[in-house]
């Protein structure tokens, strides 16, 4: 027989405090001991990393380059795009983009074995949820900008996220009013986090189930609100 297992995905916009819990998430009383897997852009938060990707991070740190591989970015989501890229910065985006896939599978495959283990595995971000407006849906327009073609790297990692990538079988949004969110992590327009808001909210029917959780409240409240929708998440799944 099978161990009873559960994933979960927290994610929201920058400000919404999806590591914070994700790490209360290890100390509380849940069914199960808790695994908590960083799928997040910013590769130096995570200890997986494949030592092809720590040899190519090096060297652009070395230039002077932010510690990502990803080649969509989502700070652009839904700004349209100028002139096409040449070969070159073509080539270079597919290989950025081989190493990101690579860099995902990783991750599930991580998560599939704690799972085996009968882990509830929690996602700190989502890959599909994450970059599900820049790389899936087509069309994606922002609060200023028409609409943001999608070059060929993109268009294949939207197709794997879609049709291939594992799905959680519990999202939660962490969700807050936009000028809150800003006020925490100031690092993105409101404009822009309103936007995230209302794209997260937007992928509900995408997963087998999806649960809002306001965090514009002592953090406490919200760690205790998350611990419930967890632990109804397992007796349903696991009953």
């Amino acid at each position: 027989m099978a161990r009873p297992r559960l994933s979960v995905a927290l994610v929201g916009p920058d400000g919404a405090g999806k590591s914070t819990i994700s790490a209360r998430l290890a100390r509380a009383a849940l069914p199960a001991p808790v695994k908590t897997i960083y799928m997040g852009v910013n590769l130096e938060a995570s200890t997986l990393l494949l030592p092809t990707t720590r040899l190519l991070l090096a060297a652009k740190r070395a230039r002077g380059g932010r510690p990502d591989l990803v080649a969509s970015s989502l700070r652009d989501v839904g700004e349209s795009s100028s002139a096409p890229a040449g070969r070159g910065a073509a080539l270079r985006s597919t290989a950025r983009m081989g190493v990101w896939m690579t860099e995902e599978w990783l991750r599930q495959l991580v998560a599939l074995g704690h799972g085996l283990r009968g882990r509830i595995v929690v996602f700190d971000r989502h890959f599909l949820l994450d970059y599900y407006h820049a790389d899936v849906a087509s069309g994606a327009a922002g609060p200023t900008t028409g609409p943001r073609r999608r070059g060929a790297a993109q268009r294949l990692h939207g197709w794997m996220l879609q049709r291939v990538y594992p799905r959680p079988d519990l999202v939660i949004l962490l969700d807050a009013p936009a000028e809150v969110l800003h006020a925490r992590k100031p690092e993105a327009t409101v404009a822009w986090l309103e936007q995230r808001r209302k794209q997260y909210l937007e992928l509900a029917p995408l997963v087998p189930e999806f649960v809002v959780v306001d965090v514009d409240r002592p953090l406490d409240a919200a760690v205790s609100e998350v611990v419930a929708a967890i632990e109804s998440s397992w007796k349903a799944k696991n009953a």
